[in-house]
């Protein structure tokens, strides 16, 4: 994984802010990752938060602009979610403020009740 082009991708979204270095390192290190490569350039990432049991967050789910349009999404979502670590959990979550369609599409739902989902911000 090239950590720097990691680094410029998501820097340019403005779903992560706070993005430091550091962080990122941090992030991935902890995280099960993917990397999305064309050539010897990184295109693109996904990100992995789980205890390889029951549950997965997936995050961080970005493609260079340049490449978005061609499927290449679907098909690292699609990757992600056949991992041999992955494909047997209970649930895999996310959060998206923007691409609830594209998720849709991989047969993410809403959940039936959003009263049981809680989260506490620091």
């Amino acid at each position: 994984m090239d950590r720097q082009a990691v680094f410029q991708l998501l820097e340019q979204e403005t779903w992560w802010t706070g993005l430091t270095r550091e962080s990122l390192d941090c992030a991935l290190r902890n995280s099960l990752c993917f990397s999305l490569v064309e050539g010897n350039q990184q295109i693109g990432l996904a990100r992995v938060i789980t205890d390889y049991v029951t549950y997965a967050y997936l995050c961080d789910v970005c493609i260079m602009k340049e490449h978005r349009g061609q499927g290449l999404g679907s098909w690292l979502i699609r990757s992600v979610l056949e991992h041999p670590d992955l494909n047997r959990l209970k649930r895999v979550a996310l959060i998206t403020h923007d691409a609830q369609t594209f998720y849709l599409g991989l047969d993410f739902r809403f959940p039936p009740q959003l009263n049981c989902y809680m989260e506490r911000l620091q």
